[in-house]
């Protein structure tokens, strides 16, 4: 085979070796350019993050205030039962007192009557 060049054998190894280099050299990371948009994405995704935080903090609001409604509307209906069975026994109450006094005027006036009809 002919030298067409005219190189040695330590100008093939130096041609080598720098190829070898230069193939390397592709491999190595590259230093990064910063993006001139990342800080206005980085605000923009931090203004996205807020506004969802801020959704869910309103929908949390939402249903914790639904929650309170809702114990504070079975609550009004308890009193409301206590009150109605309340107001029931009060009523039964003054039914049986109601009773015993006419139970007892009928028996004090039965009393009467028998005194009376003793001394005829």
């Amino acid at each position: 085979m002919r030298d067409l060049k005219q190189t040695g054998f330590t100008d093939r190894l130096t041609a080598q070796q720098e190829a070898k280099k230069a193939l390397l050299a592709r491999f190595k990371p590259k230093p990064a350019a910063p993006d001139p948009e990342f800080e206005k994405l980085a605000i923009k995704r931090a203004a996205e993050k807020e506004a969802l935080r801020q959704q869910h903090e309103l929908a949390k609001a939402e249903v914790r205030r639904q929650k309170a409604e809702q114990e504070a509307a079975r609550l009004e209906a308890a009193r409301l039962a206590e009150e109605e069975s309340e107001a029931e026994r009060r009523g039964a109450r003054k039914e049986r007192k109601a009773l015993t006094k006419a139970e007892q005027k009928a028996a004090r006036d039965a009393r009467y009557a028998a005194r009376k009809a003793r001394t005829r």
